[in-house]
């Protein structure tokens, strides 16, 4: 048989056949080393992430008071702005008051306020105090004498009784004098907050285009009109919340004064001020009130609680799904964990606070987790 010897083109065909596997293994090899590149960049972007995250909540923990005092004055830069908005809005002759002037406006009348009730509530209360610490030295040994005419008054031990009486009043002076630096430093809080609030109210539009400016541009305007609507709903709770508290006090003063209770003025402000604090604030001053009452007589602790129940009725069946489930929409459960979690949290500033927070919370929730 003959034979063909091969050509040079044979020769380039099987070079060529040979060197296909070797492109397709390179080709292979590539997608995986891009896909390992970008399993590399994406751990170590999740750890800086995990690194950042935990640094800082670190540092939020670190300055956790001064967070706090951030929040609140925030929270209330925004719940008070309706009120300077509609005092910017007065006409004063031809021209409207700035915001800044309107500001002074809003703390005079709030220092007005407190002038007023603190000339008005507390004198009696000194009187009556500086009265019962003058005749005590003189009614001490009165009533010790009649106590030891008591069967029983050995058994009892009363001068042991004395001595811890003596003993309870030096701690509770040694505790007044530490004390002093602790509500000294609460003061100078309450000083930064109410600094600081101003200043929000005065350059909040800048502070809230900045956060804004944080968020991109399609994430926006959802943003923004969530909050608005949030800003709307606290505006509206504390209108009505204003509302509330103005009836409780009005009707408790003229109760507790036709009634004759001590300090009727002075209970009657504190019973519609507590009463921003839901539930805790008007149960503790109408507890105060009854015990007030108690020392004239049982018939007017009896009348104290008695106005109570009946006005605590009439605001949960009347006044409150009228004002405030139109402009807060909370229900009742929700009130009180925000309570809980606000008192324990922050106290009484917790406390303050907690009803707004919820309801800004019930907004975003209510935007971008709740499937509708």
């Amino acid at each position: 048989m003959n034979r063909r010897e091969p050509t040079l083109s044979d020769n380039a065909n099987t070079l060529a056949a040979a060197a296909e596997p070797a492109k397709d293994v390179s080709a292979a090899a590539a997608p995986l080393s891009a896909v390992s590149a970008e399993r590399r960049a994406s751990a170590r972007s999740n750890i800086l992430f995990a690194v950042a995250v935990f640094l800082l909540l670190t540092i939020a923990y670190k300055l956790l008071r001064e967070i706090e005092i951030l929040y609140v004055s925030a929270l209330f830069a925004v719940v008070l702005m309706p009120v300077v908005t509609r005092i910017t809005q007065i006409k004063i002759g031809r021209r409207s008051p700035s915001r800044a002037v309107a500001i002074l406006i809003l703390l005079a009348g709030v220092l007005a306020s407190l002038t007023l009730f603190f000339l008005l509530g507390l004198p009696p209360v000194v009187r009556d105090l500086q009265g019962f610490a003058q005749e005590l030295p003189h009614r001490i040994p009165g009533a010790v004498a009649r106590f030891r005419h008591i069967p029983i008054a050995e058994e009892i031990g009363l001068d042991q009784i004395a001595a811890k009486a003596e003993n309870l009043a030096g701690a509770v002076g040694a505790y007044i004098v530490n004390a002093i630096p602790l509500w000294l430093s609460h003061l100078v809080d309450i000083a930064t907050g109410l600094f600081l609030c101003i200043y929000f109210m005065l350059e909040g539009e800048h502070v809230y285009n900045f956060f804004l400016s944080l968020f991109p541009e399609y994430e926006r305007n959802r943003l923004d009109n969530t909050l608005r609507k949030a800003d709307l709903k606290m505006s509206k709770w504390l209108f009505g919340q204003g509302l509330l508290m103005l009836t409780l006090g009005v009707t408790s003063t003229i109760v507790f004064g036709l009634l004759h209770v001590r300090y009727f003025f002075l209970l009657g402000v504190l019973m519609g001020l507590l009463n921003i604090i839901p539930i805790a604030g008007a149960v503790t001053t109408v507890g105060l009130a009854a015990i007030v009452a108690a020392f004239d007589s049982w018939t007017k602790m009896a009348g104290v609680l008695i106005f109570y129940a009946i006005y605590v009725n009439f605001e949960n069946a009347f006044l409150t799904p009228r004002i405030m489930k139109s402009s807060v929409d909370l229900m009742g459960i929700t009130v009180l964990i925000a309570l809980l979690l606000g008192t324990a949290l922050a106290g009484i500033v917790g406390a303050l606070v907690a009803v707004p927070t919820a309801a800004l919370i019930a907004v975003l929730l209510d935007e971008y987790a709740v499937q509708k």
